[in-house]
């Protein structure tokens, strides 16, 4: 069976589970859950891909990726793909300027033909 070399990375059960738990990403906190609940024995790895609707592909290779690179390896990072649609570091643009005549504009013109 596979697990997670946390002696490796001076890691304990209860680091990962400290990291599902505060990881900034929920992706991070879900592959985080799943090497805790792998490493502490209360599941395997295919039990764990059934229950949480992963293949276990997916999830031998959150471990494996553990056991050669720890936690940053882990940790989840936007690789590409459209935008959020409101992402934080971008503002909504400003409206464009109406191309409606203004009032003052418009009695102008009515005084013309008078």
């Amino acid at each position: 069976m596979v697990h997670p070399d946390m002696s490796k990375w001076g890691q304990s059960p209860s680091d990962l589970r400290t990291l599902s738990l505060t990881a900034a990403h929920p992706r991070s906190r879900e592959r985080f859950l799943s090497l805790y609940m792998i490493a502490s024995e209360q599941t395997n790895a295919t039990r764990w891909a059934h229950e949480i609707g992963r293949t276990i592909d997916t999830v031998l290779k959150w471990v494996h990726d553990y056991n050669a690179g720890g936690v940053a390896a882990v940790a989840y990072r936007r690789s590409g793909g459209r935008p959020p649609f409101l992402a934080k570091n971008r503002l909504p643009k400003s409206p464009k300027p109406s191309r409606k005549r203004s009032p003052s504009s418009m009695s102008c013109l009515a005084t013309v033909g008078a």
